[in-house]
């Protein structure tokens, strides 16, 4: 027993054998509750917990690295710390930090560890940061992107397991994205639903991967519904200078609503963007949504849940996109679905709030009304 006993350890770094004479027991049997691979009585293991404790006992990862060639780490390469900052200065989702954390979620309940390096916003330090990674023995790679885009990483090793979240490459790469397609359909399926067949659409920039995917989606929409596709009332409208995008905005509603036909709805490429619609909007002097209707992307809450109306708008599901990324890579690292390099989409849900009128449901209210009236 070991009750008692002055440790022999004085200062310096703990060994296993310093363990194993405070507690009593062999090397043999510490390494043993290190590692969980043989038979330990309790009040053994428990003298041995002890002893770690009062020693300030930690145990060689590199030497179990060795053994069983598994390091038990996974390495994140995001812009999420850096990009962060930008909460203060501008409207953002911050995308990469949301799939993050859904990463991390996965990955702390598998008993693995992250290591996190941050770009810093310098696609230059990619390539360093995957070597250090390499060097520290990670067990897999995420790369996570700010918004949906083709991205170029250097090449691995082969046997070194990576998947890209919010982006894709054109090497095949697992990726995990956000569908895009089906999100702009399913919101302009259900704007259609409430009785709005003039649905404008002012789209982000086209150079980027989820324009033509929403389009689509929306073209998609109006089809299903027999409405026809209007190029005039279809509108790239995104720019990365504010004042420059907030004059395109109004250029092109100004245009819409001069039309004989003027548009009933504004589906606007993202929630900040119809931000902006909602004061050009109620800059001419027009009732919302009494008199026009607006609706968002990316359910980004601070801007949706907070304008007057509530803003209908389609969730970028990042969290869940973490999740599947997480879930991806620890299975290709266990032998799972290493042939399959399909991306896997991830769809969020229509949130319907308040600044889209049901003009069916005021149509019925309206019929009625008149059949009372001829009563």
């Amino acid at each position: 027993s070991r009750i008692g006993c002055a440790p022999a350890w004085e200062g310096g770094v703990a060994t296993i054998y310093d363990v194993a004479r405070a507690a009593g027991v062999s090397a043999k049997t510490v390494s043993r509750v290190l590692n969980g691979d043989g038979p330990v009585g309790t009040a053994t293991r428990e003298a041995v917990e002890t002893a770690m404790a009062d020693l300030g006992y930690v145990p060689s990862n590199a030497a179990r690295m060795m053994r069983s060639n598994k390091s038990g780490l996974i390495g994140v390469i995001t812009g999420a710390i850096s990009t962060a900052k930008e909460l203060t200065t501008r409207p953002a989702g911050l995308p990469d930090l949301f799939i993050l954390q859904g990463v991390q979620q996965v990955i702390s309940q598998s008993g693995m560890t992250l290591m996190i390096s941050d770009t810093d916003g310098r696609p230059d330090r990619v390539a360093p940061l995957i070597q250090t990674f390499l060097q520290h023995r990670v067990e897999g790679l995420i790369y996570i992107a700010e918004y949906h885009m083709r991205v170029e990483l250097p090449r691995l090793p082969i046997g070194t397991p990576l998947v890209l979240a919010n982006c894709y490459d054109d090497a095949g790469t697992p990726s995990i994205l956000p569908d895009d397609q089906r999100g702009q359909h399913d919101l302009v399926a259900r704007v259609i639903a409430a009785g709005h067949r003039r649905i404008a659409y002012l789209t982000l920039r086209g150079n980027i991967a989820a324009t033509p995917l929403r389009v689509a989606g929306y073209s998609a929409a109006l089809a299903k519904a027999g409405i026809g596709y209007d190029p005039v009332i279809v509108q790239e409208c995104d720019l990365q200078g504010d004042e420059g995008e907030t004059q395109l905005l109004w250029d092109a509603i100004d245009r819409m609503l001069r039309l004989p036909d003027p548009p009933t709805t504004f589906c606007c490429g993202n929630d900040k963007m119809a931000l902006k619609v909602y004061g050009i909007l109620r800059s001419r002097g027009m009732k919302l949504p009494e008199e026009i209707s607006v609706t968002g992307y990316d359910n980004y809450r601070v801007i949706a849940e907070t304008l007057y109306p509530p803003l209908t708008t389609v969730e970028l599901p990042y969290a869940a996109m973490g999740v599947r990324t997480a879930q991806r890579l620890l299975a290709t690292i266990s032998g799972e679905g290493r042939e399959d390099r399909s991306p896997t989409l991830v769809s969020g849900p229509v949130h319907w709030r308040e600044s889209v009128t049901e003009k069916r449901r005021s149509n019925i209210t309206h019929l009625r009304t008149v059949r009372e009236d001829e009563q």
